[in-house]
């Protein structure tokens, strides 16, 4: 697992109700809870929870439409 997603998904364990799917939302989060010094890896880490979530988010939609389909 490499540096990025490592430290994601560590925060995102930490602090799951602080994180959405907002890449500057995510930025800023970062900066109040977390001491990253390099302002691309900052970024990196940004872009993969918004990502990360966005894909979780279409998984849970696309499970909830499938139930509804069986009904």
């Amino acid at each position: 697992m490499n540096r990025v997603k490592k430290l994601s998904t560590e925060l995102l364990n930490r602090y799951p109700d602080k994180f959405n799917i907002d890449f500057q939302q995510n930025k800023k989060t970062i900066d109040e809870i977390a001491r990253v010094r390099s302002k691309e890896l900052r970024n990196q880490i940004a872009g993969y929870i918004a990502s990360y979530i966005n894909r979780q988010t279409k998984e849970q939609n696309k499970k909830i439409e499938e139930d509804v389909e069986e009904t």
